[in-house]
């Protein structure tokens, strides 16, 4: 029986104890903390099964100002609403993490394995691919006559 799921990265560090799992990310590969494939629990279900995403947890305590770095995985539960399911929706800020808050960010990815490496790149692929599509059109566009007598102040 063969086993399809991603393989992430799983790693804990506690105010930058482990280098090997904080920020900046320097993916080596190492074995010791990329995990393939990477197995998660289940809500309701006892076991471990291949997981679906990778997510990053990064931040601090509010509490102590400690700061955390977890890499891992998880899957979905199969539940119907997105609160209770992290791999669902990334989102920063204020969060719940090990029975204290934590002011950060928790990233999800399932786009390619040990995806919960590098920082998420800064700004919204869809919107830089907007953004070309709109520069380029605008490249393509030829000025009409009735543009010109505008341009030219006449």
């Amino acid at each position: 029986m063969e086993l399809y799921g991603i393989d992430c990265f799983k790693c804990v560090s506690m105010n930058g104890a482990n280098k090997a799992c904080d920020d900046p990310f320097h993916n080596n590969y190492s074995a010791a903390i990329l995990e393939s494939p990477c197995m998660g629990g289940r809500k309701g279900r006892d076991g471990l099964f291949p997981a679906t995403s990778c997510i990053k947890i990064a931040g601090y305590y509010d509490d102590t100002g400690e700061t955390i770095t977890v890499r891992g995985c998880a899957l979905d539960s199969g539940t119907l609403t997105t609160d209770t399911e992290i791999i669902r929706m990334s989102h920063c800020g204020r969060f719940y993490y090990d029975d204290r808050y934590v002011h950060g960010c928790l990233q999800s990815c399932n786009d390619a394995d040990a995806c919960n490496g590098a920082p998420p790149p800064r700004g919204s692929s869809i919107l830089w691919l907007i953004l070309l599509a709109v520069i380029a059109a605008a490249a393509t566009l030829q000025p009409s006559a009735r543009w010109l007598p505008i341009v030219n102040g006449s």
